[in-house]
């Protein structure tokens, strides 16, 4: 499949379309969540999964083909952070996270989109950090385990995604305070 070289200026293109259906999985990932057992908990962590791919094709395609938009650039960071967030929020209720976690790792994101607005507004961009990356990476793996939370293959998914929670929170609050500490330089 060929794609464009530079589609700067066309909004609907494959990232973008991405990103669409990323946001489009949130509603499947919450409606299976309500379902209680086993197989409501499957397919919400089948749908998140499904989700968490396309941002890393989103990202393929963009970078590799040169497809960035103004657009994506919107798109791409709201739709992860939806689909982290919402699913955070509805396993608060299940039982499946602490609230204090959610709130912490919200709170950051917030922060940091805050920040990354007041370095924009000054001319300056700050680019994700590998950090970032990483604490990306563990939430996702967290909360497809927290979505499964029962025992397969006698593996405890609950267990498994509280694990890697709590080491997602630690790589949230690390890369949060990386970012301040480099705004911190670009901005004075």
């Amino acid at each position: 499949m060929e794609f464009p070289m530079d589609n700067n200026k066309d909004p609907i293109n494959l990232p973008n379309t991405l990103s669409i259906i990323r946001l489009l999985f949130i509603p499947a990932v919450v409606t299976c969540l309500y379902f209680p057992g086993k197989i409501g908990s499957f397919l919400a962590a089948l749908f998140f999964s499904l989700a968490a791919i396309t941002d890393l094709l989103d990202g393929f395609y963009a970078r590799r083909y040169n497809i960035v938009t103004p657009l994506g650039k919107l798109l791409d960071p709201l739709a992860d952070k939806l689909l982290i967030s919402v699913t955070m929020i509805i396993l608060i209720p299940l039982n499946r996270i602490p609230a204090l976690i959610v709130a912490l790792i919200i709170a950051r994101e917030i922060a940091i989109t805050g920040l990354r607005g007041i370095a924009v507004a000054n001319g300056k961009v700050i680019e994700a950090s590998p950090s970032g990356k990483y604490k990306t990476i563990f939430q996702i793996v967290a909360l497809i385990c927290l979505c499964l939370h029962y025992q397969y293959l006698k593996i405890d998914f609950h267990a498994v995604g509280m694990v890697f929670i709590w080491a997602a929170l630690i790589l949230t609050m690390w890369s949060g305070w990386l970012y301040f500490k480099r705004a911190k330089k670009m901005l004075m």
